[in-house]
């Protein structure tokens, strides 16, 4: 596969995954806000099946086209920037791997309360909070490795 679709199937996934990440908080912290149980339920299972269509194979795709374009330039991947990409990555993937269990447990919980017209336990709350908390250091960790990958060149030379 020729460089450049490489590096347009990356970036491309890059910004499916930044923007569905971005999205699916907006919705998610805003339907919470609401306290509409319906909106929360419906919104909970669109959270956890866009992470199913869009994140997770982006999730494949980044490090797959990372690889494959430094293949093709012979670019070491212990180059600096592109190692601190990586570990960048892997400390979103740690903090992924939690947020799409509390979404599902948050689904779970939402569609359950919702069918015995229950308010949410407290439980919805807690895992909401550790969800939010977790993504912080995640969205910082995304932008560092699209500040990294823009801007590469000039941070070490």
């Amino acid at each position: 596969m020729s460089f450049l679709i490489l590096k347009l199937i990356h970036i491309l996934s890059a910004i499916i995954l930044f923007g569905v990440g971005l999205g699916t908080v907006f919705y998610k912290i805003m339907a919470d806000h609401s306290s509409n149980h319906a909106a929360i339920a419906v919104t909970s299972r669109h959270v956890v099946q866009a992470d199913w269509w869009f994140t997770t194979p982006t999730v494949v795709i980044q490090p797959l086209t990372g690889i494959l374009m430094a293949r093709q330039l012979a670019m070491p991947l212990s180059e600096g920037w592109l190692l601190l990409t990586a570990i960048l990555y892997v400390l979103t993937g740690l903090c992924w791997l939690p947020v799409v269990y509390l979404q599902i447990r948050m689904r779970d919980i939402a569609n359950a309360a919702l069918a015995k017209n229950q308010p949410l336990p407290p439980r919805y709350r807690y895992y909401s909070l550790i969800w939010m908390w977790l993504g912080v250091p995640a969205f910082f960790a995304m932008v560092g490795i699209t500040t990294l990958m823009v801007f590469h060149g000039s941070l070490w030379s």
